[in-house]
């Protein structure tokens, strides 16, 4: 799958026709193919720890009665501390909870610039026909693109740390309809994940195998294209998207 957004010969043309086509990568079948995803994301340093599955009905596996992120979350609220990158850890979690998707802890080694599935896909291809080395992206059938990123979480100094109007976490996603920065304190399903639905999934659009780019390079260009997309004032909202220092 990754080759295909590798090549730089015709590669707008290649990416439009794949994008609205709806092809989706192929990722391996069963349960091996599902560890071997996992561990390909924990050796690229995104830290993993266990979630949530579907259950019947559209329902979650978790006791909450009326969850509102059904299949979508930690299973443990130790979930910061818990997530490594560790293949053994990984490999036990897998095999003994072959249905729980995983997520990603942010604000450590990565974020996770996260958008509208259509504006996602313009800017993807906008970017990739630019030459922006893009990183991994996947695609969830919620409706969104997440563009994996290097983290602006762990300066040297902690003084150096800088919020951002965009910053979202899990209980305040909906407050962001267009753009959402997952750093501190936030997480994402990481592929392979099943989501409540018939075949409804997150999947790697590129794969973890693409080196992780610096934020700010992707953050015009997604801040322009969900701006675009949500109805928003273009320039207003270019000007909010860029991180506040203090």
């Amino acid at each position: 799958m990754s080759a295909e957004f590798g090549g730089r010969t015709g590669l707008q043309g290649k990416l439009t026709q794949w994008l609205r086509a709806g092809r989706r990568p192929k990722e391996t079948a069963g349960d091996g193919g599902r560890e071997a995803l996992l561990l390909a994301a924990a050796g690229a340093g995104l830290p993993l720890a266990p979630a949530a599955h579907p259950a019947a009905g559209y329902r979650c596996s978790c006791d909450r009665v009326g969850c509102p992120t059904p299949a979508r979350h930690p299973v443990s609220f130790a979930w910061q501390t818990q997530s490594t990158t560790d293949r053994a850890q990984i490999e036990r979690w897998a095999r003994h909870q072959p249905q729980a998707n995983f997520i990603t802890a942010t604000g450590m080694v990565h974020d996770v610039l996260d958008v509208p599935l259509d504006a996602g896909r313009d800017a993807l291809e906008r970017l990739l026909a630019a030459g922006v080395e893009v990183g991994p992206v996947a695609e969830s059938d919620d409706g969104r693109l997440l563009f994996f990123t290097l983290t602006r979480g762990t300066p040297e100094d902690e003084d150096e740390w800088w919020p951002c109007e965009l910053d979202c976490h899990p209980e305040t996603a909906d407050e962001h309809p267009g753009l959402r920065w997952h750093c501190r304190g936030s997480y994402v399903l990481v592929p392979p994940a099943r989501l409540p639905g018939e075949e409804q999934a997150v999947r790697w659009v590129r794969g973890p195998e693409h080196a992780l780019p610096d934020p700010l390079s992707l953050l015009e260009v997604l801040t322009e294209v969900c701006a675009r997309y949500v109805g928003e004032d273009a320039d207003h909202a270019a000007g909010a998207g860029w991180p506040l220092r203090h």
